[in-house]
């Protein structure tokens, strides 16, 4: 259950004063508690003190560049990001996704797309009740804890995202199972994301960046052109 207002709790990160202002009165009225930092420093310390469902995060801030905070959430708590920038260039894009944000808005922005997107990012941070029992998958130097939600590999803690990990968990409990790309986005994100299979190649390549030993050429998250995704793995021992 979200822990803030009756739909979460959003930490907003903007150095804009008006759009600030605005998102604070259409997010609650829509039911959230909404919280603001104006300051990349400022967000920081909002997240360890008031622990939000997830954070909008603006790249453009006045201190500390947006991923440099990212980067500074990550090494410590995985709260669902939403970047929220008028950075349009997909290179931009790319790199706020790998530094571990969960989605991008783009600036100009309809406000019914971002809480959609506020929704599904929720959805992803909450840990969703296990469907069987819950067992430890290893394979090569990687094991995957699905009880425990935590990855390591060569035996040290690989961090991933929210929605890292909810693609990686729908796979490893498919494992050996085709699984669509339109399965995967309507799980992971939700309905009004299923043509959206652009944002499966770059989640698909971070997490091989994170386990593959080639992730040029990899032998666990593999691709089924056209089709989906397939995890490849042995379970280990009790």
């Amino acid at each position: 259950m979200a822990s803030g207002g009756d739909r979460g709790r959003v930490l907003v990160v903007d150095d804009e004063p008006q759009l600030l202002r605005a998102l604070r009165i259409n997010l609650r009225a829509r039911g959230f508690e909404v919280l603001t930092a104006a300051t990349g420093a400022d967000a920081l310390r909002a997240v360890a003190k008031t622990v939000p469902d997830v954070v909008v995060l603006d790249l453009g801030l006045p201190d500390i560049d947006g991923l440099e905070v990212l980067a500074g959430l990550r090494g410590w708590t995985n709260v669902p990001v939403i970047v929220l920038s008028s950075r349009t260039d997909s290179s931009d894009k790319v790199s706020a996704l790998d530094a571990g944000a969960d989605d991008y808005v783009t600036k100009p922005f309809g406000m019914e797309e971002l809480v959609a997107r506020l929704r599904a990012a929720i959805r992803r941070g909450v840990a969703a009740p296990a469907t069987r029992a819950d067992p430890v998958v290893a394979v090569a130097t990687i094991r995957i804890d699905l009880a425990g939600k935590q990855v390591t590999r060569d035996g040290e803690p690989v961090r991933l995202t929210p929605t890292e990990w909810g693609i990686l968990e729908l796979l490893v409990r498919n494992e050996g199972k085709l699984v669509t790309q339109r399965e995967i986005l309507r799980t992971v994100w939700g309905p009004s994301y299923v043509e959206q299979t652009n944002y499966l190649r770059v989640y698909l390549a971070s997490l091989r960046r994170k386990l593959e030993a080639d992730p040029s050429h990899p032998r666990v998250l593999i691709t089924e052109s056209g089709m989906g995704y397939r995890f490849i793995g042995d379970r280990a021992p009790d």
